[in-house]
């Protein structure tokens, strides 16, 4: 944080008297149409609302300007205006009422780099690449047979955590838990797409965590795009596409010595298998190249891993401070499984009713993704306010109660939603 601010501030110095010449000479003398925008903080010549945010948890900052301002907020951050909306209400408009007028992803740097130019799932454009790619999802990879295959994945790896920590246990040794469920998601989600660990995996998820991690942070080539200078200065472009260009080699290596063996038969497929044989078959409008496999794992592993992971440890972080909570799931737990089942399925979830509870709960209090990315495709009207086209917005995902509330029962509480034993 400290090497990335030092480094915004030497780029704002350098180019603030060009822009500023730029200015008084009247670089574009055409009037801009006058737009009713949200309201939003005070900001600086150009950082512009950055001084706000910038801090450890900048969606909680966010979350604090917007009980200031209002449902809708807009921010500039550097050259990018964004509109934050952080009521349901507001969410709704956006997400559900005008859903076409804001299907796009933001485009960046960083999504141009992480997302192949748009030839991924998460960052793709709204049209007809995207429906192609979410029908692939939706039809092969998450296709019932493989969700069945999963549950089979996911027994195997949770019986081998549990046999782990007992034997750990037995030793009196400390357990890092959190480390354990990380490596669980990993394990599980490994085993999905590749059908068991590989040569190279402990590279790929370690290239995984960095991509990770620039993608979640503020990068100075994002927040001033036309900046040459900026691009120059940071080297957080260069970091990214060597960490992005490292996975995608990885990738290739295993895909070309999964060509080498014969193919999977039906039923016995996994991820890889499938978006292989997709390619082999060539009859897809957009056809499947070694990079579009590629960024569609990518995705796969980052919305699979360190999501499942971090919501796990939340909810045990949570249930720890709730002993009354956490001895209600216990015993419903105990209950379902009886005296003769070991693990839970599928079929069991939904007698799991305070389970669930906890879960979303935990989901509304720490989301993985609090902030949730869009983009304006044409102008319209939100709360009376003008979105005007191609400007970013972030839907915070984040429950407001956050703010105030210590414990998840607390949250129950107030929701009236807890339940008596």
């Amino acid at each position: 944080m400290e090497e990335w601010f030092l480094s915004l501030c030497f780029a704002t110095a350098c180019t603030l008297l060009a822009l500023l010449f730029v200015r008084l000479s009247g670089g574009n003398n055409r009037p801009a149409a006058k737009k009713q925008l949200p309201p939003g903080p005070w900001t600086l010549p150009i950082i512009g609302s950055l001084h706000h945010v910038i801090s450890l948890l900048p969606h909680r900052a966010m979350m604090k300007l917007s009980r200031r301002h209002g449902p809708l907020m807009v921010l500039r951050l550097g050259e990018v205006p964004i509109v934050v909306v952080s009521s349901a209400e507001a969410a709704a408009l956006v997400m559900k009422t005008n859903d076409l007028s804001f299907a796009d992803r933001p485009r960046s740097v960083t999504v141009d780099i992480f997302g192949c130019g748009g030839k991924d799932v998460a960052f793709a454009a709204y049209g007809d690449h995207w429906r192609q790619m979410r029908k692939i999802c939706v039809m092969e990879l998450l296709s019932s047979t493989q969700v069945k295959r999963m549950e089979g994945i996911r027994a195997d790896e949770v019986g081998s955590l549990l046999r782990n920590i007992a034997a750990t246990a037995s030793t009196g040794a400390p357990i890092n838990v959190s480390e354990k469920v990380m490596a669980l998601s990993n394990d599980v989600v490994t085993r999905a797409v590749f059908g068991g660990k590989f040569a190279q995996q402990c590279e790929y998820l370690h290239e995984l965590k960095e991509a990770l991690r620039l993608l979640g942070s503020f990068s100075p080539v994002d927040l001033f795009p036309s900046s040459r200078l900026v691009r120059w200065l940071s080297s957080d472009e260069r970091h990214m596409k060597r960490s992005y260009g490292r996975i995608q080699h990885i990738i290739a290596n295993v895909i070309e010595e999964r060509k080498a063996v014969p193919a999977s038969i039906a039923g016995d497929e996994d991820l890889l298998d499938v978006l292989l044989r997709l390619q082999h078959e060539d009859s897809l409008e957009f056809p499947l190249t070694t990079q579009t496999i590629g960024a569609v794992l990518f995705d796969i592993f980052a919305a699979a891993t360190d999501t499942t992971g971090t919501t796990l440890a939340w909810a045990m972080s949570e249930l720890m401070h709730s002993p009354e909570t956490m001895e209600k799931t216990q015993q419903e737990v105990r209950e379902v499984l009886g005296e003769n089942k070991a693990l839970i399925t599928n079929s069991d979830i939904p007698k799991l009713q305070s389970v669930q509870m906890v879960i979303k709960e935990t989901l509304r209090l720490h989301p993985p993704a609090p902030l949730v990315p869009r983009a304006a495709r044409e102008d319209c009207i939100i709360m009376g306010y003008d979105i005007p086209k191609g400007i970013n917005v972030l839907i915070y995902s984040q429950s407001p109660m956050i703010l105030h509330i210590g414990t998840i029962l607390e949250s129950l509480d107030q929701r009236g939603l807890r339940t008596t034993t």
